[in-house]
C-alpha cells in the first residue's frame, strides 16, 4: 500500500472523522504514570508506582521487555491474538513527546524526559545538519565522527548500574545505541529465539535486571500496517512471553511495556504549500510531528499560516505553546533548544506530513510521533513467576 501524497488540504480523508476526544493531545504523564518511571521503580527503587502490580516489588528479579510499537490501544484491539499479554494485570501508561522510538527509548533507559536527555524525535537539528538519530546518520552520511553520540545524550543510564541489555545484534554498534545504552553491557540476538535463550540465560545467573528489546511489531505496522501481518507479528510477541514466563525462575518479575503506538495513515501524506513553505529555511522531526524551522522573524505569519491550513487535522504548536504545555517534561536549555523548529505540525487525524529531505527505505503504512490516544498510550503489565 503506498501512502498518498496531497497538495491540497481539502483532499485530506478522514478528517471529518476526528472525534470530539481528539480535540486535546494526550500530553505526557511525567510525574506519573509515565515510560519515564519505569527504570526508577524497577531497578532503581527510588519510588513504587501504584500502576505497576505490587507483587512485582517483591519479585527476586525483573525482566523489563520493551516491544517497540505495542501501544495500549491495538493490543486491547486485538487482545484475542495476545490472549497473555492481555490476561496480565496492569494498565496503560503514557510515553513522552514525541511518541518517536529514539525519544521514547531514551526516556525509559534513562529514567528522563526529553527536555532532560535531550533526544528530542526521530530527526533533529544538530548544527547546520539535521541528524537521523536511528540511523545516526545526516545527508552527508554515518554521522559518529562529527556528532559524538555521548555529547547528545549526556545522562547516564540505568542508575549506572550496568545491567545486561538484549538487543538485536546489528545495532549493538550504533551511534543510537552509544546515546541511549551508553555503558550498558550489551548481548545481541539475531532470531526471536535467541532473544528468549540469552534473555533467560541471564535470570539464571542470576541477574536481577534484565533489559531485552523488540522491534517486530513496529517494523511489521510500518511496512504491512495493522493487519494480518501484524497480527502475526503480534501472536508470535505473546508466544514469546509466554514461553518466558513459563520458563524464568520463580520469584522472577516479568514486565512487558512498550516506547510508543501506532496510528494507520491512510489518510495520505501532505506536501507544504507555498503559503507555508514561503516562511521557513528546512523541516525536521517526522510526518506526524512535523517541526517548521522559520525564517528569522517569520515565526508568528508561519504559526498563523499553519493554522488557517491545518487546524482540523493537526495541532499546531508554537515552541512556546509546547514549553508552556510542558510537551518534554521540562524547559529546554540553549542547546537542546537548538535542536527542534518554531512551529509544529502534530497530526490528530490519519495524516502526516512530508519533507522532501526526509527518506525511508520502505512507504511506512502504520506511523506514529503525536499525541494521540492510539500513539501514547502503552501497556505497564507485569507478573511474577
Amino acid at each position: 500500500m503506498m501512502p498518498q501524497i496531497f497538495d491540497d488540504p481539502e483532499k485530506i480523508q478522514g478528517k471529518e472523522e476526528i472525534s470530539a476526544s481528539s480535540h486535546a493531545p494526550v500530553l505526557p504523564d511525567y510525574g506519573d504514570a509515565c515510560i519515564t518511571s519505569l527504570v526508577p521503580a524497577l531497578l532503581e527503587g527510588t519510588i513504587t508506582p501504584e500502576w505497576l502490580p505490587e507483587e512485582i516489588f517483591l519479585a527476586d528479579r525483573v525482566i523489563l521487555l520493551v516491544l517497540d510499537g505495542l501501544g495500549w490501544e491495538q493490543l486491547q484491539r486485538f487482545s484475542h491474538t495476545a490472549p497473555v499479554m492481555t490476561g496480565l494485570p496492569g494498565r496503560p501508561i503514557t510515553t513522552v513527546a514525541p511518541s518517536t522510538t529514539a525519544t521514547a527509548l531514551t526516556s525509559i533507559s534513562t529514567g528522563r524526559p526529553p527536555a532532560a536527555h535531550g533526544v528530542l524525535g526521530y530527526r533533529m537539528t544538530i548544527g547546520n545538519s539535521v541528524l537521523n538519530a536511528l540511523r545516526w546518520s545526516t545527508s552527508r552520511g554515518d554521522a559518529r565522527r562529527n556528532i559524538d553520540p555521548l555529547d547528545i545524550q549526556p545522562l547516564s543510564v540505568f542508575g549506572d548500574q550496568r545491567p545486561p541489555v538484549v538487543t538485536r545484534a546489528e545495532f549493538l554498534d550504533s551511534g543510537f545505541t552509544q546515546a541511549h545504552l551508553r555503558g550498558s553491557r550489551l548481548v545481541g540476538y539475531k532470531s526471536r529465539a535467541e532473544l528468549v535463550e540469552k534473555s533467560l540465560e541471564l535470570l539464571q545467573r542470576p541477574e536481577p535486571f534484565v533489559y531485552v528489546y523488540w522491534d517486530g511489531i513496529d517494523r511489521t505496522g510500518h511496512e504491512f500496517g495493522l493487519g494480518d501481518r501484524y497480527e502475526e507479528e503480534l501472536a508470535d510477541c505473546d508466544l514469546m512471553i509466554s514461553e518466558i514466563l513459563n520458563r524464568a525462575p520463580i520469584r522472577t518479575a516479568v514486565v512487558v511495556t512498550a516506547d510508543h503506538g501506532q496510528v494507520t495513515t491512510d489518510g495520505g501524506l501532505l506536501e507544504l504549500p507555498s503559503e507555508i513553505t514561503t516562511y521557513i529555511v528546512q523541516q525536521s522531526g517526522e510526518a506526524r510531528f512535523r517541526w517548521l524551522h522559520a525564517l528569522n522573524g517569520a515565526e508568528e505569519e508561519l504559526f498563523l499560516a499553519a493554522h488557517e491550513l491545518f487546524h482540523e487535522v493537526a495541532w499546531i504548536r508554537r515552541y512556546e505553546d509546547i514549553q508552556r504545555e510542558n510537551w518534554f517534561g521540562q524547559r529546554l536549555g540553549p542547546s537542546t533548544r537548538s535542536r527542534i523548529g518554531d512551529v509544529a505540525l502534530v497530526a490528530r487525524s490519519n495524516i502526516g506530513f512530508r519533507d522532501p529531505a526526509e527518506h525511508t527505505s520502505i512507504d511506512l503504512i502504520a506511523r506514529h510521533g503525536s499525541l494521540t490516544s492510539e500513539e501514547v498510550l502503552v501497556p505497564a503489565i507485569g507478573l511474577v513467576t
